[in-house]
């Protein structure tokens, strides 16, 4: 920044509605842990949620808390405690820092939500292996220090189209979860109360999406770094009024934004696409970096992956079978290329930054060559910055700055 003062943030006021019924969330769980008459599920985040709300467990993300334990900063003091029982530092920094978190005793719920000690105790643990494989062996891990089931979907992976016959396989996957999840919660499940849940997670996936592609104007009412943390009640509350609710409140915020002509960056020059996981203890850092350059990250593929259009209420379980499969992170590069190609056109992108987390190959799609084909493909110049989700022992703050201040150089000259 050439005057050396920090770019002006522009405040979105529906952050403290969302700021309650993130309280409320955790306030819930926390109390259904302490309830005889209440069970808690843990999920992960494209796990079947709606599945375990319509049987009436309360429902913890580890993910989320992970996320937490990054954007805090507390993740990379904690993930050596996972290394010391045998977790690689080379794997899923959520995995590790939220073992190390339980290992250690601390957790950023403490902090943030007074008479919250920890996450709640589950009496399930529940999987789908759609985002990786490490999902899978950090439930089996609390089940076997908790003493409590593990059970999940292994989901298909590497696809191009979502079949048929993929969809049959996690759908009888799904309905195999049935009659465990029924023994745990003492009722069998009420098929009309899932259709419910599943036509809220429907609206509440929609006006995401739309909430996401109000930045398709130019200017951009809001960024990639406001998704990360707009995107909590789609990730913990999906299925529930509460996210319907909030999600149409922040959309007419940022439909006003469209309206006045007011921009999430001032000045707005460059329009970016971020491909990766963000860096969570970076989010403001990074924030301000882009902003201070007068370049706007309008999208991603992350804050995009809670928009599932496949949910439908007349057919619950195979359209909730159908949803998880055409998650981005699972789709096979001929896919990926597609999807982005169209992104870049629908947001009017000068430019990509490719986030290469160390940590999470799964969600880093820059090492088998597709920058470059993108590249010639649609001229659209792209940048890779090496760094992880949540351990910044992996990020160089110099680097990345030196990096990116040439990259928005490049596509000022581009411009001439």
């Amino acid at each position: 920044m050439a005057d050396g003062k920090a770019p002006q943030r522009k405040t979105i006021q529906a952050t403290g509605q969302m700021m309650k019924i993130m309280s409320d969330y955790f306030y819930d769980l926390n109390d259904a842990a302490k309830s005889p008459d209440r069970k808690v599920a843990w999920c992960t985040s494209v796990g079947p949620a709606e599945l375990l709300r319509a049987m009436g467990f309360a429902v913890h993300f580890p993910e989320n808390h992970a996320a937490m334990l990054g954007a805090t900063r507390m993740a990379t003091e904690l993930i050596p405690e996972a290394n010391t029982i045998g977790y690689s530092p080379d794997i899923c920094s959520y995995l590790t820092a939220d073992i190390g978190a339980y290992l250690k005793g601390v957790s950023p719920l403490a902090k943030a939500y007074p008479g919250i000690e920890a996450p709640p105790r589950p009496d399930v643990l529940v999987y789908n292996t759609n985002q990786c494989r490490d999902v899978q062996d950090w439930f089996s891990w609390y089940a076997r220090e908790l003493g409590v089931p593990c059970i999940g979907i292994t989901s298909p992976k590497n696809h191009t189209d979502v079949t048929d016959i993929l969809i049959d396989d996690v759908t009888r996957q799904i309905e195999g979860l049935i009659p465990p999840l029924e023994q745990i919660a003492g009722e069998k499940l009420d098929l009309q109360r899932l259709c419910e849940t599943v036509a809220l997670s429907r609206e509440c996936t929609e006006l995401w999406r739309q909430v996401l592609e109000t930045a398709a104007t130019a200017p951009a009412p809001l960024t990639f770094f406001d998704g990360t943390i707009h995107m909590g009640p789609a990730v913990v509350l999906r299925g529930t009024p509460q996210a319907v609710d909030y999600y149409r409140q922040l959309l007419g915020e940022l439909q006003q934004r469209i309206a006045e002509h007011v921009g999430a960056v001032e000045g707005e020059k460059h329009r970016i696409y971020w491909e990766g996981m963000p860096v969570w203890g970076r989010l403001r850092q990074h924030s301000e970096l882009f902003a201070g350059l007068q370049a706007s990250v309008v999208v991603s593929t992350y804050c995009s992956s809670w928009i599932f259009p496949d949910f439908d209420a007349l057919d619950p379980i195979r359209s909730m079978a159908k949803a998880y499969l055409g998650l981005f992170i699972v789709r096979s590069d001929a896919y990926k290329e597609r999807y982005i190609k169209t992104m870049l056109e629908k947001f009017q992108i000068d430019g990509i930054i490719y986030h290469d987390a160390k940590t999470c190959p799964c969600n880093s799609n820059s090492r088998y060559g597709m920058p470059q084909r993108l590249e010639r493909e649609t001229g659209i110049p792209s940048l890779v910055i090496s760094g992880d989700l949540n351990d910044l022992r992996c990020v160089s703050d110099e680097q990345t700055r030196t990096n990116v201040e040439a990259f928005i150089e490049q596509l000022e000259e581009k411009r001439c």
